[in-house]
């Protein structure tokens, strides 16, 4: 039973988080005042760890620590009780200790003691002369280990209270889960909930334009909000800057509760000052109490409320299949990031573009590819718009940049001359440099700005149009030339199509796929063909995979195509030949 007390009073010290912490005047104030008291050269706050007393504070003593065995202090603390040593010379249990040994003749200390009962350690003082105490030294000493103890209180609930909105944190959320699996032992099934407020681009976007005391008003709104609809004595925590997690009554059924946290969301949205600018939405998972750590719980609570995002009611129940697509997503990002600085896992790859007229190929589009190490190729398709969203984006580009460039210098080289078109996204547009960072890329591989196309699409235009017309004019200024990647599939105004410093318009491949189907289907690619041309732009076709489509194309005066009908995309080895063989053929069926 004794080592029991002994292993759950120290779980308690380490929990407090105070061992091993810097010095604190809060604690040293109270450590003068014991000396003072006393009229002692020594003072200090000693924590008994396992095997060492551990001073949180200390007057006279140059040392941080001493060994447990053979400390009064330890006495002390297992004890819970005051400790007097008039004259540890003569006494048989301490003459032979450390401290005896050491010249200390005289010794009291009084218990750090929590409410729970469990002894910390001791406020102790300390003097080189025999001595005996005063009823009113130590009540005062009693005082000040009473002040240590709530200064040791304080900073530990200091640490677990969120101070925007006041409620237990993160931190005090993971160790009362804690709690509950020692005392919960019946095995049953409960919800844990998480009400999130806001998407990270929305706080930022609220932060930049109203500044954080908004953000903060509306965060304390709904935390008390939230606080208020919680009974039978459940907490609310605020695990981050917009999240808080509560437990469900016990015995809760989904559907039934799932309505009610729906109603809970109208509330929040109702009260919040800024509820036309941030979206909450609701996320919740089951879980037996010691089945899932609380870390895992998060993980779960995390991806539910991603997932309320694309509901209507969002409100959402956790989904493991839908957790196993973020965690891939996760993955993929961490690991791009090894494949940029790696030499063998990111190709690129080029799609000839068809002059319609004529038949030639003249010029390309470039395409990455990964092949992971371990999940094998990636599709494109997944992670790319992964990237976009991410640090990476910028990196990719500036690789995928590079690389295009050294191969054109290569087919320069060897009288290969094909213009190559690159993919820029938004995030591109954003950077200060882009123009310059494109312009030196040019100039370290010695290629015309003329051999080199930038694809923007619609949507990264317009998500910052001033910003984005700034940079494609001084790209077009530089001699490079742009092209409206997927056109007619974003939301761009044909005001700004008119003054847009392009040349291509590329039409997205989901209107040429399906251009035989009807006359409908028909009347959009023609009217999108007319508009561009009279607008001044050459019109490319994407997704071209029948013969059929090639002829409807090239009968509405579509200027250039490309898809799998012409060719895949290919690797340069592969392209070299096709191009060759292609226009080889070209050629004699013209001539």
């Amino acid at each position: 039973m004794k080592h029991l007390l002994e292993h759950d009073r120290l779980d308690v010290l380490s929990k407090l988080n105070i061992l091993d912490t810097p010095p604190n005047e809060n604690f040293d104030r109270i450590t003068r005042m014991a000396s003072q008291i006393f009229n002692l050269p020594i003072a200090a706050v000693s924590l008994t760890d396992t095997d060492r007393q551990w001073f949180k504070s200390r007057v006279g003593v140059d040392h941080t620590s001493i060994p447990r065995e053979g400390a009064p202090c330890a006495e002390v603390a297992e004890r819970t009780d005051a400790l007097v040593i008039e004259d540890m010379a003569a006494d048989s249990c301490y003459r032979d200790s450390p401290l005896g040994k050491s010249g200390i003749r005289f010794y009291a200390g009084m218990p750090l003691t929590t409410r729970e009962g469990y002894g910390l350690g001791a406020l102790c003082v300390l003097g080189t002369e025999p001595r005996t105490v005063t009823t009113q030294e130590m009540a005062g000493l009693r005082d000040l280990a009473a002040m240590v103890m709530s200064q040791i209180e304080l900073q530990h609930s200091i640490k677990r209270i969120d101070p925007i909105s006041g409620l237990p944190n993160r931190t005090q959320f993971i160790e009362d889960l804690s709690d509950l699996e020692r005392d919960d032992h019946g095995g049953i099934q409960r919800f844990v909930v998480m009400v999130d407020l806001a998407e990270s681009g929305q706080i930022d976007h609220l932060v930049r334009v109203m500044g954080p005391n908004h953000i903060d008003a509306s965060v304390r709104s709904a935390g008390r909000l939230v606080e208020s609809a919680l009974s039978g004595g459940r907490i609310a925590y605020h695990v981050a800057p917009t999240q808080f997690v509560f437990l469900a009554p016990q015995g809760a059924r989904k559907q039934r509760y799932m309505s009610k946290l729906a109603t809970m969301l109208m509330q929040i949205e109702e009260t919040s000052s800024l509820r036309f600018s941030m979206t909450p939405v609701i996320g919740l998972t089951p879980f037996v109490v010691g089945k899932k750590s609380p870390a895992q719980l998060l993980r779960e609570l995390n991806s539910a409320v991603q997932d309320a995002r694309s509901l209507e009611s969002r409100v959402s129940l956790f989904s493991p299949i839908s957790h196993a697509k973020q965690a891939r997503a996760h993955r993929l990002l961490e690991d791009f990031g090894v494949a940029l600085e790696a030499d063998d896992q990111l190709a690129l790859v080029f799609q000839p573009r068809i002059d319609m007229a004529s038949g030639h190929c003249i010029a390309a589009e470039v395409l990455l590819r990964w092949t992971h190490p371990e999940l094998g190729a990636i599709s494109p398709g997944e992670f790319i718009p992964i990237v976009e969203h991410s640090p990476h984006v910028r990196k990719m580009t500036a690789w995928i940049l590079d690389t295009a460039l050294r191969q054109t210098r290569v087919w320069t080289d060897i009288g290969l001359r094909l213009p190559l078109s690159v993919n820029v996204s938004a995030a591109n547009l954003e950077e200060e440099d882009f123009p310059e960072q494109v312009a030196l890329a040019l100039m370290r591989h010695g290629i015309p700005a003329s051999m080199l196309e930038l694809e923007i699409t619609e949507s990264a235009i317009m998500r910052d149009a001033s910003r984005a017309m700034e940079k494609l004019n001084a790209l077009a200024e530089a001699g490079i030339k742009l092209a409206i990647d997927d056109f007619g599939t974003g939301y761009s105004s044909l005001s700004y199509l008119q003054i847009l410093p392009a040349s291509v318009v590329k039409i997205d491949q989901s209107f040429i796929k399906h251009l035989s189907d009807g006359m409908r289907e028909l009347n959009l690619v023609r009217s999108m063909i007319s508009l561009s041309h009279d607008m001044g732009y050459r019109v490319v076709a994407e997704g071209v995979e029948t013969a059929k489509v090639r002829d409807i194309l090239a009968a509405m005066k579509c200027d250039e195509a490309q898809g799998y009908f012409f060719a895949k995309p290919l690797q340069p080895a592969e392209f070299e030949d096709w191009h060759g063989l292609n226009n080889t053929n070209s050629l004699r069926a013209t001539g």
